[in-house]
């Protein structure tokens, strides 16, 4: 289903003009209104003016995460702050919190994405949908709700955490469709196993999760454990939120990009130049619509390509791939680039084990060592001698994926690792604590 025919399945020359028309506005918008946006275009030698096709994009001032946190709170605003609807701010976790907000026109633009995104999913008006993202400054909860209020969808408020009572609304409220990240969703599979409580007790037909990198190993994971499609959805609160762009059933291939409200580019994280179609890069943004929170080609962070080739759902706008990873989880191992995704999809090979994983980096004097937690599927008959051969298994297997061999992979038993209500934490980094 398409939530609006007229703009999603827009021939593609129509939609680089309307991009382009709304390309300009923006710029000019930012430029008188932003004293960073001002600044960074005198120092290129760039006036709005200047903007005359979409390639000239290229000619204007890349914005990063740090730029939003040294103009803390209001100083990218383009809109005076009693025009502001709502706020939304990151935790803040590493530093001072990124704070973005939105003009009601800008709700408005943002429920449209979204409500696309949802019905692109398979959705429809009438059904039930189970929100299990986070509500609050957050921009996943609010995000998913109102636009599947927009689309005319009755939305259950779960959020996160009480992960059993989640289990039975899914149950007793016969939801269609369940908003998570697609660690909790692994986490609420868990939990109904736990309960005794078989997939065919529920009624969902589609899944939407986002807000953290995954594999198709889990993808399928998924699958198997609810009956329904599982599919990407794709936001970051500096650009909108969730909705940004969203996958279809029909190919789950690549996440369409609303292009009608996002112009996007991928450059080499290293150089920031231009790549092709198909080459993995950093995702890079331009808002094309938004009145308070305008951002100039935004630096995401995000790895992955963008594919031009039709699909076959009949939407015009093109996709762009799974996220990879991101710029700032690779780890780097003895000089070797380690991604967490790359080892997901090797552990996500063996049926013994549980989909729930960690990763902790150690330095051993002058060395850094990469050690894999990992644990068993519940109720898998396992000793010693089957334990320690799986271990040297998981860490041949990863030493050939990956170029480097874990120091240690240790198989916990069933349930003792961390579980996720909201983003995974794949990653502890004990180098940065000072670990010797």
């Amino acid at each position: 289903m398409q939530w609006n025919a007229l703009m999603e399945s827009m021939p593609r020359d129509e939609l680089q003009r309307l991009q382009l028309d709304r390309l300009q506005a923006t710029v000019a918008h930012a430029y008188a209104r932003v004293p960073l946006y001002r600044r960074r275009f005198e120092e290129l030698g760039v006036h709005p003016d200047d903007i005359r096709d979409l390639t000239d994009v290229v000619r204007l001032p890349f914005t990063v995460k740090q730029d939003l946190r040294d103009t803390y709170p209001f100083g990218m605003f383009a809109v005076p702050r009693s025009e502001l609807a709502r706020i939304h701010a990151s935790s803040g976790t590493k530093g001072k919190a990124t704070v973005v907000g939105y003009t009601r026109g800008d709700l408005e633009v943002w429920a449209e994405v979204v409500a696309r995104s949802i019905a692109c999913a398979g959705a429809r008006p009438g059904d039930i949908l189970h929100n299990a993202y986070g509500y609050g400054l957050f921009t996943g909860g609010l995000g998913l709700h109102a636009g599947a209020e927009r689309l005319g969808v009755t939305v259950v408020p779960a959020s996160g955490g009480f992960t059993r009572r989640q289990v039975a609304l899914l149950q007793d409220f016969g939801a269609n469709g369940l908003c998570c990240t697609p660690s909790y969703a692994l986490n609420i599979a868990e939990t109904m196993a736990d309960m005794g409580v078989d997939r065919s007790a529920l009624q969902l037909r589609y899944g939407i999760f986002g807000a953290e990198p995954w594999t198709e190993a889990m993808r399928r994971r998924i699958e198997e454990q609810f009956g329904m499609d599982a599919l990407n959805i794709y936001g970051l609160s500096e650009v909108m939120g969730p909705g940004v762009a969203m996958e279809c059933p029909e190919e789950k291939a690549g996440l369409h990009v609303w292009e009608d409200h996002f112009l996007v580019e991928v450059v080499d994280p290293e150089t920031g130049s231009p790549l092709p179609d198909g080459a993995v890069g950093e995702l890079v943004f331009t808002s094309l619509t938004k009145q308070a929170f305008p951002v100039i080609r935004y630096r995401t962070g995000d790895l992955a390509a963008m594919l031009s080739e039709p699909c076959r759902c009949g939407r015009t706008h093109r996709r762009m791939s799974r996220v990879k990873g991101r710029v700032d989880d690779m780890l780097i191992i003895r000089g070797v680039n380690v991604f967490p995704q790359e080892v997901e999809l090797e552990l996500m090979q063996f049926e013994t084990l549980a989909p729930h994983y960690q990763l902790t980096v150690v330095r051993d004097g002058p060395l850094d060592h990469l050690e894999v937690h990992v644990e068993w599927t519940a109720g898998v008959p396992v000793n010693d001698a089957f334990a320690a051969e799986l271990s040297q298994t998981i860490a041949e297997r990863l030493r050939e994926r990956l170029q480097v061999r874990p120091r240690a992979v240790h198989i916990h038993p069933a349930g003792t690792l961390p579980r996720s209500e909201g983003k995974a934490v794949r990653v502890v980094d004990e180098r940065a604590l000072g670990s010797v």
